[in-house]
């Protein structure tokens, strides 16, 4: 469904006119299938983020395509309603003038739904993400942080996308909000059966919600395996990775 293909991508390093340009990410090549969780777990500065923002078209490859069935992410039509995106700074994820109501309808202007309809739509997304209808005339700073990731969460979800980047995603809650979060997304791929790509430096987190992880290092691909056998990968690099990690 979600084709990573030959990726690369430079940055310009130093002062505005300096020709210098540092590499990173480095001829990356993956697939989401259909209804997967997909991790990708790295060190901070491995290249994750950016390579989360090729895959919801925000920037551009330098080579290599990001394809979404068949056709190129770059195109916004492709994307569209399409692919969905959470991140891990969920305060400046809504604009904070935005009542959760508005917040939460924002992706479904020009979906040809009337004003019923989408009323009834945002009572649902909140039932489904655990909040009541009270929440409608909130605004974000009368909400805790995980309320408003759930909010993140139910606007991701309404135009019932095939397929959410999560940046981070829970990486600024604490642990027992932690928890519920991810409850709730293993929820809602079932309901919706929605494919993930699951950013993180959390091994806990992606062995509970994911199917497959990636270990990213350096801007490459260090290794693939089935969550069941993640204890079993066989590059050095990704054993003392995943050592950290659990001692972290």
């Amino acid at each position: 469904m979600l084709k990573v293909d030959s990726i690369d991508k430079f940055y310009k390093k130093g002062g505005m006119f300096s020709k210098e340009r540092q590499q990173v990410l480095k001829n990356v090549s993956f697939e989401c299938r259909n209804g997967e969780c997909l991790g990708i777990i790295g060190e901070s500065g491995s290249g994750k983020s950016t390579l989360g923002r090729l895959i919801l078209g925000i920037e551009k490859p330098d080579q290599g395509t990001v394809l979404f069935e068949g056709k190129n992410v770059m195109d916004r039509r492709v994307r569209l309603g399409a692919i969905s995106a959470v991140f891990q700074d969920y305060k400046s994820s809504i604009n904070p003038f935005f009542t959760v109501e508005e917040a939460i309808s924002e992706p479904l202007k020009g979906k040809k739904k009337t004003q019923k309809e989408i009323h009834y739509k945002i009572d649902i997304l909140l039932n489904q993400v655990g909040l009541n209808p009270s929440y409608r005339k909130k605004h974000p700073h009368e909400l805790s942080g995980g309320e408003v990731q759930r909010v993140c969460i139910a606007r991701a979800i309404s135009t019932e996308p095939k397929c959410i980047l999560l940046d981070e995603a829970i990486s600024s809650l604490d642990i027992p909000v932690q928890i519920q979060v991810l409850n709730l997304l293993k929820e809602l791929k079932e309901v919706y059966n929605i494919s993930y790509v699951f950013i993180t430096h959390d091994l806990q987190a992606a062995a509970y919600i994911c199917d497959r992880v990636i270990i990213f290092r350096n801007g490459r691909i260090e290794e693939m395996v089935n969550i069941e056998k993640l204890k079993d990968v066989q590059s050095e690099y990704a054993r003392k990775l995943l050592q950290k990690l659990i001692t972290v």
